[in-house]
Formats: C-alpha cells, structure tokens, sequence
C-alpha cells in the first residue's frame, strides 16, 4: 500500500500508477442491500428468475454501486494520512463499458493524475479503474477530484 504523509508527497506523485486492490466477489446480498439503499429494485438487479432470462443471464451489480465501492477499494491500494481534510469534491467523468454480473469478483487499479495547488491547499484527481476478473472490458472507468486542506 502507497502511504503519503505530507501533500509535497502527493505533489511528487502525480502522473504515477499507486496500485491495484485485492479481488472483491460481489454478492447478491450486496447488491440487495443496494438496492434497499437506492430504492432501485430493477429487475435486472434482484429478480433471479427473470434475470436468468435477461441479457446477461443472471443479476448484475448497480452501476452505481460499483462506483460507490472505489472508497473501499481505492483505501486498500493508498492511503492519505496527510495532515488536515481530504474532501470528495466530485468526478470528472464516469462510464461503466460492462456489466459486473453477481458472483463476479472486481479489483480497482488507481493512478494519481494532476495534483494542482489552491489557496487553500491542493487538488488531486484520480484515475479509478474498475475490472472484473476474466473480463476485457472494465465495469467502470472513473475520474474522482479531492480536496486536500491543510
């Protein structure tokens, strides 16, 4: 695991890849209880026999909530122990090529892209990579923004 301890640290690193995670499995259990958080119970997500009809054959994941484990993910490959607030301030671009059917495992890979200074400290974005095991395509492809404050 990538530690930086000072935003000079995350300044040098921009533009470097900071990792990959172990492989997560992805539960029907989850993605129920995604499903429960959203209020989005489509089909396609909780409905094993008629999803076992659908295009995919089975249940798939929430796109939504594949982009909601890059936190988790993202936590076992670096980790920011800079002094002050890290701050989600948002995502610049995200798409989701393929589908992450229930049972698959996924991993994230995390590259450091720009790091900017602001007046009240720095901006780092981040490249998040998500794949399923034994999959070409990536489930998802994400550019987050944080906010770090001295």
């Amino acid at each position: 695991m990538r530690t930086f301890t000072t935003l000079d640290e995350v300044a040098e690193a921009a533009g470097q890849e900071l990792g990959t995670s172990e492989w997560l499995e992805i539960t029907q259990e989850r993605v129920n209880l995604f499903a429960d958080a959203t209020d989005d119970h489509q089909w396609i997500h909780v409905d094993l026999e008629r999803s076992a009809a659908g295009p995919f054959g089975g249940t798939v994941a929430h796109g939504y909530l594949t982009l909601s484990l890059l936190p988790h993910l993202g936590s076992t490959v670096f980790s920011l122990q800079t002094p002050g607030a890290k701050l989600n301030y948002g995502l610049n671009k995200v798409r989701f090529p393929a589908p992450v059917l229930v049972g698959s495992r996924v991993r994230v890979h995390v590259t450091l892209g720009e790091v900017t200074d602001l007046p009240t400290g720095k901006q780092m974005t981040l490249r998040h990579t998500i794949e399923v095991e034994g999959q070409d395509k990536p489930a998802c492809v994400a550019e987050t923004v944080v906010l770090l404050l001295p």
